[in-house]
């Protein structure tokens, strides 16, 4: 296990603050998001709890390792800023009420405060006696909890067919951002600590994952997309009034063949009819509609008055 800083070089530092910056901020975008749509469908509660968790350990092994002051604020911005969405995935999507979702978020942010100063009071004194495995377990600990909590919105995006639904890209943008500075911080330090770097790239590896669904999406989509601006609609709106033009996620190939299938007999027989009704009507001889000859149908004189 890496030893603590003992000096921060000034790159340390102006990186730390800037990632630091990115993640005091970043969850912002999102809760003003889910506060102007009054909804939080796509965003995982799950993953805010998750990473607010998160925040304890890192916070622990931030502080006691002695990273640059940046680096030790941000995992209680991280936290306090995710519980803050958390609280609202309770009161938009759980129908909690206002006070008792506020009520909530206050308490475990209390909560949380405190787990953490006493682990840092706790641990701190057999780290400096050489008893490393503690922190070690609060670095592994952080990493795999903020790895553990990307994987919810994994199963939103496959939910929809690749599409991102709730999450605000701003935020994601941002978050990336914010896990680049950092790790550039903990590059610059008097020694690279490997176990603190490891939550930075597991946070970009994830969140790649997330900008490649969505852009893979699009691709998919990219003529219903079109159809729909043709039409001067939304994509949600052009598929409401069309939804043989929806991508649907489907329980296996066969079914989706089954369906692709009755989907073009149903236009078939569509086409079929409006071809009949018209041979019908114009009554062209020879033709025959279901297997019965239009015989030709005699004009009459009109009659003079």
């Amino acid at each position: 296990m890496d030893r603590p800083q003992v000096s921060i070089p000034p790159a340390a530092n102006v990186f730390g603050t800037l990632g630091t910056g990115c993640w005091c901020i970043q969850i912002i975008p999102q809760i003003w998001h889910n506060w102007r749509r009054k909804n939080t469908e796509g965003l995982p509660g799950m993953m805010l709890i998750l990473w607010s968790i998160c925040g304890v350990p890192f916070g622990v092994y931030a502080i006691v390792q002695n990273f640059n002051f940046a680096l030790k604020f941000q995992p209680q911005a991280f936290a306090s800023l995710t519980l803050i969405a958390w609280g609202q995935t309770l009161y938009y999507h759980n129908k909690w009420r206002a006070w008792t979702a506020t009520l909530a978020t206050i308490a475990l942010a209390s909560s949380f405060g405190i787990m953490e100063l006493i682990l840092i009071l706790t641990l701190r004194g057999p780290y400096s006696r050489g008893v490393e495995w503690p922190m070690m377990l609060m670095a592994i600990s952080a990493s795999v909890i903020q790895v553990i909590g990307l994987i919810p919105p994994y199963f939103e995006l496959a939910k929809r067919g690749g599409r991102v639904i709730g999450i605000n890209f701003w935020f994601l943008i941002i978050d990336y951002a914010g896990a680049f500075f950092s790790l550039m911080a903990v590059v610059a330090q008097q020694w690279f600590d490997a176990l603190g770097a490891s939550l930075y790239i597991a946070c970009m590896v994830l969140e790649t994952g997330i900008f490649a669904s969505q852009a893979i999406w699009l691709w998919r989509v990219r003529h219903i997309r079109r159809e729909a601006k043709i039409a001067g609609k939304t994509y949600d709106e052009y598929v409401a009034l069309k939804p043989a033009k929806s991508i649907r996620r489907c329980e296996s190939t066969d079914t989706f063949a089954v369906d692709v299938e009755a989907a073009s007999r149903h236009e078939a027989v569509a086409s079929y009819t409006e071809k009949a009704d018209m041979t019908v009507r114009h009554g062209i001889p020879g033709s025959k509609v279901a297997g019965t000859e239009v015989l030709e149908v005699p004009r009459l004189a009109a009659k003079k008055g």
